[in-house]
């Protein structure tokens, strides 16, 4: 079995939780596969991608340079799904391969959680508030910059969630 020891895209490292490399057989052709468990971050960044230059080191040494098209998979965690057309299969011959009339297929999401990454890579998301608040409270907040407020807010949401859990 061939297993991944870290891909960069595009030169830039990525965490990797789970994946899978695989070699695709339709009646198209073949592919080389490479299903992902990253970060939220990570498909926020990439999901408008079509293509990204990608290294693929393997465990045993090789290294796989090719440029991929990019699918983000939908389920339960954030998954990359990255593919190649391959000319020669016969390069690859100790990949797992997965017919498209096989029902099997590789499972990554097993083992991993949500917590378990937001706690490698925390995505932050922009909220807008309305709030009704006594006129002083509404002066104070307009005279604070952003990134404090967003510390501030931080903090208070943290702290009502450990008051809230200890009840």
């Amino acid at each position: 079995m061939v297993v991944v020891k870290s891909v960069k895209i595009d030169g830039e490292s990525i965490h990797v939780f789970k994946n899978a490399i695989y070699i695709f057989e339709s009646s198209s052709g073949f592919t080389l596969e490479l299903d992902m468990i990253v970060s939220e971050v990570v498909v926020k960044k990439y999901k408008k991608e079509d293509n990204l230059i990608v290294e693929i080191e393997l465990e045993d040494g090789r290294i796989i340079n090719s440029i991929m098209n990019v699918k983000i998979l939908q389920g339960g965690l954030p998954q990359l799904n990255l593919l190649c057309v391959l000319d020669d299969p016969q390069e690859y011959e100790d990949f797992d391969r997965v017919n498209e009339n096989d029902s099997w297929f590789p499972n990554i999401e097993e083992g991993i959680t949500l917590d378990e990454i937001r706690k490698v890579e925390m995505p932050n998301e922009e909220v807008r508030l309305k709030l009704k608040l006594p006129i002083d409270q509404v002066d104070w907040l307009k005279n604070q910059k952003s990134k404090a407020l967003n510390e501030m807010f931080k903090e208070i949401i943290y702290d009502y969630w450990k008051k809230e859990n200890t009840k």
